[in-house]
């Protein structure tokens, strides 16, 4: 097993790890416990909630003691966003059966698409194939779908497609984002490796930097430029593993966080897991509503990990009209705190918004037809998800800000006297802000979540949060 395989192996090994029991599963195969010895332990049994007994107790599964199970693993990298969390730059296949685990396939995407099947060719979207120049959808770009569940779908028929290894019996498809990596520093503090201190804060940066450019600079073979992932990793998994099982709420409730937050993603057919992952709120789906819905949805195309220094604010407002339509407008506004450098350039996104099925488009502003043009650019729609999308291109220069707002009238069907609105986060984002400005022309009795006092009894709700997590208003009048 080489280098790079055992890097990523432990990488998957992992995330495996943190999504079923959070390390729980690393202490027992550090010390050569059973799962068994391990779930019955008053240890366990005494320091978890119920609710947390409930998940360990489907660790045997996880870790193939009822059946051998295949997870595809994707790496999915945020700081260039996509749709389904990040641009899927790894992925590896992994089976554990026993407890055991074996390692199947491990390796860049780059790879698997280039030794794809002539005669496999699916139509890629096409803001895919005007803005990187691609005749075929390749894996590496499979998760353009803002639903986890589709994405991870059709990541999956783009792996078999292309022969991924042991394509066609895959029981369970993982994503996670470099956040995740962070939370952990977070929580464990820094470790120094080969001389570079790796905290919470630069890890994803520095790590970047060293496979890109920083191995070259020390002389390493580019075959060899990922060196410095395995010694981070041991040295992360030595300092973690002191204080993990005497912790087990808190990494229960920071894997709880990470889902939520959508830096951890999952999705399987196997109903006792997918309850728990959806419990949990990971499985990353587009939701169904009755009431009125909005979700914001960039895809870097060719602006290389310029997401690590974009700000994003969503701005919502409804307005009642003299006809009594509901006139909304999703305004996002993005400041670019970056510079052109050797992980930055000028911010290119197709930006897609969801909104209620039957929303009646009216005017796109901020719109442009390529990077510095001055014309408005082309206009999409269409209908999926049980949702009405609206889609565009922007980009945005280093050091400035610019905003891009779709007005529409909501379905007569969006009730106005028990109205209801869930904003979901993309996958993969951090810190959007979000503020509500909604107006329906007649006194509020009441809201969730209330408003300011200063702010109650007129007709308008206003509010201002943000978007680490899905957010769900209910407004009575």
């Amino acid at each position: 097993m080489n280098k790079i395989t055992k890097i990523i192996l432990g990488l998957i090994t992992f995330f495996i790890l943190l999504l079923a029991g959070l390390g729980v599963g690393a202490y027992f195969w550090l010390k050569n416990l059973t799962p068994e010895k391990l779930i019955n332990s008053d240890l366990v049994k005494n320091s978890l909630s119920q609710e947390n007994q409930i998940a360990i107790n489907l660790l045997p599964k996880v870790l193939g003691y009822t059946k051998p199970m295949n997870y595809l693993v994707l790496f999915a990298n945020n700081t260039e966003l996509r749709p389904g969390g990040g641009f899927i730059g790894a992925y590896g296949v992994i089976k554990l059966a026993q407890g055991k685990m074996e390692i199947l396939s491990v390796d860049g995407t780059e790879n698997l698409d280039r030794n794809a099947p002539k005669e496999f060719k699916l139509e890629p979207p096409t803001p895919l194939k005007d803005n990187l120049k691609v005749d075929r959808w390749y894996f590496r770009d499979s998760n353009w779908s803002p639903d986890f569940a589709e994405s991870a779908k059709k990541s999956l028929e783009l792996y078999i497609g292309e022969n991924g290894v042991a394509g066609k019996e895959i029981d369970a498809v993982l994503a996670f984002t470099p956040t995740v990596l962070e939370k952990i520093l977070d929580q464990i503090g820094p470790v120094t490796v080969q001389g570079i201190e790796f905290n919470a804060k630069n890890v994803t940066e520095k790590l970047e930097y060293e496979v890109e450019y920083g191995y070259d600079d020390k002389g390493i073979a580019v075959h060899e430029r990922k060196q410095i992932i395995q010694p981070l990793f041991l040295a992360i998994l030595d300092k973690l593993k002191n204080n993990l099982f005497f912790n087990l709420e808190f990494y229960f409730a920071l894997s709880k966080d990470l889902l939520r937050q959508k830096q951890i993603m999952a999705f399987t057919v196997d109903p006792e897991l997918e309850k728990i992952i959806t419990e949990w709120q990971g499985d990353g789906k587009v939701k169904e509503t009755s009431g009125d819905y909005l979700l914001w949805v960039d895809a870097n195309l060719a602006a290389l990990k310029t997401d690590h220094a974009l700000k994003r604010s969503l701005n919502y407002t409804i307005t009642k009209q003299t006809d009594g339509r509901l006139f909304a407008t999703a305004k996002m506004e993005y400041t670019h705190t970056g510079k052109f450098d050797w992980r930055t350039t000028r911010y290119r996104t197709y930006t897609r918004i969801f909104v209620p099925q039957g929303a009646e488009l009216l005017k796109v502003d901020g719109s442009m037809r390529n990077d510095k043009s001055k014309l408005p650019g082309v206009i999409d729609q269409g209908q999926e998800l049980g949702k009405q999308w609206f889609g565009t291109f922007i980009s945005i220069e280093p050091g400035t800000t610019k905003t891009l707002s779709f007005s529409y009238y909501l379905p007569t069907n969006i009730s106005q006297d028990n109205y209801s609105l869930l904003i979901q986060k993309q996958l993969g984002t951090i810190d959007t802000g979000l503020t509500l400005g909604l107006d329906f022309g007649k006194n509020i009795v009441s809201a969730e979540p209330a408003e300011i006092d200063s702010k109650w009894r007129d007709s308008k709700y206003e509010y201002n949060s943000d978007l680490l997590v899905d957010r769900f208003f209910q407004i009575k009048f």
